[in-house]
């Protein structure tokens, strides 16, 4: 119960909710891996299956944090195909800043794993008993046995049988291989709670407008977001239902405007904030500068216009958030 207040302190105190709820799904999924899955060899192998545990599903979670992130796929779809583009310090700069922000939000699950494993203590437990640094055995072990010995009976310390050294003794070495872990556990929770405080004053420090414009803009991209998806699917719906239509009754296509290539290619891109253009998104920007053309079709003012500035600031942590189905 101790371990689980714990998160629920760091989510309470994460300034995106979602980052909370991330955090306790990570303590939940560590809880069952620790009850149920994780079981110490209690040989040779107990560094690398303790170090396993601690850190391949961390890794794993990092992945998925890259990988259920939208700005990730922003970023890189169709970055083959502009490679002179990035040639251009500014934008190399501009790409690193939004990367970093990619990175910060997909660290928050893994760094929840490794925080709460390392609280529970036994996959470090089960690790520092499998090390074969000497100076590490001599110091649990002391002169009572041979350090070849020692590292024998340290092994088996986390299966609680299989060892000759007195109760009292190991539970002094198992005492002082939770208290190192859990050490461990609490720097690594205030270095994060540290990190998350020190980027968010950095962050609203540098912002170019104000608070409550702030709390507007999170506001229009959350509808925008949500309106945006529900508006592609009914017209992805409308074209597909018109050319199956087509097709069965043989009748000619009625007349549905899709935009163009590039158009999509505008919407699509991270958003790059000008102080210059109060605009909220790419499509809001979008938007603004087209024109409408002699037929009713709608074309872009200008294209130097719509382009973002390469040395604007990169795109506010909230804007482009949310996940997206591969």
């Amino acid at each position: 119960m101790d371990k689980f207040k714990t998160v629920v302190n760091i989510a309470n105190k994460q300034t995106n909710l979602g980052f909370g709820v991330v955090a306790l799904l990570t303590v939940g999924g560590e809880q069952i891996f620790s009850s149920v899955v994780f079981r110490c060899p209690c040989n040779e192998l107990n560094f690398l299956y303790g170090m396993v545990f601690l850190l391949v599903p961390a890794l794993a979670l990092l992945l998925l944090g890259y990988i259920l992130n939208k700005k990730t796929w922003k970023l890189s779809t169709g970055l083959c195909q502009h490679r002179a583009k990035l040639c251009r310090w500014r934008r190399l700069c501009a790409t690193g800043m939004v990367f970093a922000q990619i990175s910060t939000t997909a660290l928050v699950a893994p760094t929840s794993w490794i925080a709460v494993a390392l609280l529970n203590g036994n996959y470090y437990e089960c690790a520092m008993t499998g090390t074969n640094v000497s100076a590490y055995s001599r110091h649990l072990c002391g002169d009572k046995n041979s350090l070849v010995q020692c590292q024998r009976e340290l092994y088996s310390f986390p299966c609680m049988s299989g060892t000759s050294v007195l109760q009292a003794d190991r539970e002094s070495v198992l005492l002082t291989l939770r208290a190192q872990s859990q050490i461990l556990g609490w720097l690594l929770i205030a270095s994060i709670m540290l990190s998350n405080l020190l980027l968010t004053c950095v962050a609203r420090c540098t912002s170019p407008i104000s608070y409550l414009q702030l709390k507007f803009w999170r506001a229009y991209t959350h509808e925008e977001s949500n309106m945006i998806d529900s508006y592609t699917t009914k017209h992805a719906k409308d074209l597909a239902e018109r050319n199956l239509k087509c097709f069965f009754n043989r009748t000619p296509p009625e007349k549905i405007i899709t935009p163009p290539n590039k158009d999509w290619e505008k919407i699509s891109s991270l958003y790059k904030f000008n102080t210059k253009e109060q605009y909220y998104s790419t499509i809001h920007r979008y938007v603004e500068t087209c024109q409408e053309t002699d037929n009713g079709m709608m074309r872009m003012a200008s294209v130097k216009s719509s382009e973002p500035a390469d040395d604007n600031p990169a795109v506010l942590s909230f804007v482009d958030d949310g996940s997206v189905a591969l």
